[in-house]
């Protein structure tokens, strides 16, 4: 039986890739923050399963890492942890960039000296891209330019270019995917997408008359999480690490979201409930994102079952649901 840390476990990807590990066989450690510990509702159907279990952790604690790598052998680890909305990295730098190095290095260091047989996955982000124009007619792939415009993403470079020295200097199991924008009903509502479809269920219920935004013409490359962490699995599986990008290679805006979404729900033009709040653009806004995963399709054999629509519809569906409004489940 292989044992499989994942960092950020209460997190949505932390959420599928449990599910998927222990399907696997595994056994999984999951590591979450000591502040977070009310926020559990994402991995709380899996408590009852033998081979999974909780630990505390802070991401500054290099002696934990260090404890915890030789003490439960891990085979594989999965770096999810973060401070991952980018607005707020905006309002928190230090918090945000501080967590993602610092606690990405600290990773690093206890695979390099005390278990250097441990294979890691890196969840980088395509925001790393930013305002970069070196994209093919298929999007960013690995040797795209990265130019990021925000706290998140200056951090999350900085721990993919440390990644790519760890494996090179030292000859470690290390792989990064560059993961494009992945949703799922588990999303938090402070993302724009589950944003839109937790107030369309209110709409739809009566509990909530308008939805505010900001920039609504952001186009991003959408995927289901559920697909990605088979990725994320699958980079660990190959004989030679390396960086893959992980995407659809289809890109829509906001405002197709919302189209899709208010159409969809029943509740007509989406024009007749969002108002635009400037209060909630970014300083800096990446307008777009399309992510090129052949690589990935390739060599991983990977490929997404979900789509912008699908996804959308079954968030909506799942958010319809929870508030019991009405609406047709597909």
């Amino acid at each position: 039986m292989k044992t499989a840390m994942i960092t950020g476990v209460n997190g949505q990807d932390g959420s599928y890739l449990s599910e998927l590990l222990l399907e696997k066989g595994y056994r999984v450690i999951g590591l979450k923050r000591r502040t977070s510990t009310i926020n559990t509702g994402r991995i709380d159907h899996l408590m009852g399963n033998p081979n999974f279990s909780i630990k505390y952790y802070d991401l500054h604690d290099a002696y934990f890492i260090n404890h915890i790598m030789k003490e439960e052998k891990i085979d594989e680890v999965y770096n999810l942890a973060a401070q991952s909305h980018v607005a707020v990295s905006f309002e928190i730098p230090d918090y945000t960039s501080d967590g993602i190095c610092r606690g990405t290095l600290n990773i690093l260091n206890a695979i390099r000296n005390i278990s250097p047989t441990t294979r890691m996955y890196q969840a980088s982000s395509s925001e790393m891209y930013g305002d970069s124009s070196d994209y093919t007619e298929k999007g960013f792939n690995e040797n795209s330019r990265m130019m990021p415009v925000s706290p998140y993403a200056v951090a999350k470079l900085y721990a993919h270019q440390m990644v790519n020295v760890y494996r090179k200097a030292y000859g470690l199991h290390l792989s990064s995917g560059i993961l494009f924008n992945h949703e799922s009903p588990r999303r938090g509502e402070t993302f724009v997408t589950r944003k839109i479809t937790m107030a369309a269920a209110k709409i739809k219920k009566g509990l909530q008359k308008d939805l505010y935004l900001g920039n609504l013409d952001a186009k991003r490359d959408w995927g289901h999480a559920k697909d990605y962490v088979n990725a994320m699995w699958l980079m660990l599986q190959q004989e030679k690490p390396d960086d893959y990008v992980i995407a659809t290679g289809e890109t829509y805006s906001v405002e197709d979201f919302l189209t899709e979404i208010f159409t969809y729900s029943g509740l007509g033009n989406w024009r007749n409930y969002v108002k635009i709040d400037p209060r909630l653009k970014r300083p800096n806004e990446v307008p777009y994102l399309l992510g090129d995963s052949t690589k990935a399709r390739t060599v991983l054999g990977w490929k997404p079952e979900y789509n912008m629509q699908t996804l959308a519809r079954r968030m909506f569906d799942s958010d319809c649901a929870m508030l019991d409004c009405g609406a047709i489940i597909y």
